[in-house]
């Protein structure tokens, strides 16, 4: 399935930094199947640690069906793709959502990614290295197996796997962690449970989750939290305003901040590959 899987394995050990100079941390977050909350809780968790004092960036990457904008209720004008074709700058491709978080949007425009020129992939890193000013970037991802989700698992700094109690959206959220084994792309993963009625059944979902991980797998997989099923989150989404906004004393929006908490907490010393890098390795992907 993964014609380049001796470049994910190479790319996924990391480059050496060239100095100790901190960079954007990118967390790659995806799920098995769609339909698990995947994209609400990037853009509620983006809000959070803006709110926590960090400035955060969402890149937008499900090619085709993106929703973050329509979560956030902004329509953007452009995409990732008007950056590839080098006819404006990363400002006036890049929006501003609820609490100040940045949204870059990908759309079909990553679908070209491995077609440019030279001269174009240089221009666009360029541009992108506008983007390290930021503390965090998170990619959210496609749901499911694909070349283009392995990739951005193997070039970011870390990855969230989001799954439900749901035995199906278990045994998928397993065969993505399966392939990212298989290629040797990541040895530890994060773990999110959302929908969850009660902390007994996040908790019972990890253990079973783990215990099948640890038994078949060579990888290790952390605990990152939990996401209680919320009436207002539904509502949130209706009125396209972020809960941890709309409702930041429901279940749902303490359970993120508790999240945000813990990420913030295990990133004290960890230096990121930031946005150029990121994109570097991508383009050796696709090479």
């Amino acid at each position: 399935m993964l014609d380049q899987a001796e470049s994910l394995r190479k790319l996924a050990k990391g480059e050496p930094l060239v100095n100790n100079k901190r960079k954007t941390k990118i967390i790659t977050v995806t799920s098995g199947k769609g339909g698990v909350g995947k994209s609400n809780f990037v853009v509620n968790l983006s809000i959070a640690l803006t709110q926590m004092g960090k400035s955060v960036l969402i890149f937008d990457a499900d090619i085709g069906m993106g929703n973050d904008d329509v979560l956030m209720g902004i329509y953007p004008k452009y995409n990732v793709l008007d950056l590839i074709n080098g006819t404006l700058s990363i400002e006036e491709v890049i929006v501003e959502g609820p609490g100040g978080v940045k949204l870059l949007p990908g759309g079909s425009g990553l679908n070209n990614i491995e077609d440019l020129q030279q001269n174009q992939r240089e221009m666009f890193l360029r541009k992108i290295e506008m983007l390290e000013g930021f503390d965090y970037i998170f990619i959210d991802t496609g749901a499911g197996i694909s070349r283009s989700v392995l990739a951005f698992i193997a070039c970011s700094d870390e990855f969230i796997l989001v799954t439900t109690p749901e035995p199906t959206s278990l045994t998928d959220g397993y065969s993505l962690l399966k392939a990212v084994n298989h290629f040797k792309i990541k040895d530890k993963g994060n773990i999110v449970v959302n929908r969850i009625i009660n902390k007994t059944e996040a908790d019972n979902t990890f253990t079973k989750f783990k215990t099948a991980v640890n038994r078949f797998l060579s990888i290790n997989v952390n605990y990152l939290g939990y996401i209680y099923e919320d009436r207002k989150l539904l509502m949130a989404v209706r009125e396209q305003k972020p809960f941890v906004i709309a409702n930041p004393n429901c279940d749902a929006a303490r359970c993120i901040k508790s999240i945000g908490e813990k990420l913030l907490g295990e990133d004290n010393e960890i230096k990121g590959v930031g946005a150029k890098g990121l994109f570097k390795k991508l383009f050796s992907i696709f090479n």
